[in-house]
């Protein structure tokens, strides 16, 4: 029975690191193309900017580096399983 208490709050405090991790590396990104576009275009009207910044975090959001914050499920998962596994 400790075992599902493990798996259910593991899951959901692993959920709780994704999110916090997905929305802090989606704020950087868009960080980064604001200050890129206002670097390069400083005298550019709002509109364009913008759109600038959707089709950036469009791609962002397709992006091998979005598909990486994955691991936050898979990396404890198997540390966990292989030290259950080692341990017995």
């Amino acid at each position: 029975m400790r075992f599902v208490y493990l798996m259910v709050f593991g899951f959901v405090g692993l959920t709780a690191l994704y999110l916090m991790i997905s929305v802090y590396s989606r704020s950087v990104r868009r960080e980064k193309l604001e200050k890129h576009w206002d670097e390069l275009h400083p005298d550019s009207e709002p509109d364009e900017r913008s759109t600038y910044i959707e089709a950036g975090m469009t791609k962002y959001e397709r992006g091998f580096r979005r598909k990486l914050i994955v691991l936050v499920y898979v990396v404890p998962v198997i540390a966990v399983a292989l030290t259950l596994y080692l341990n017995n």
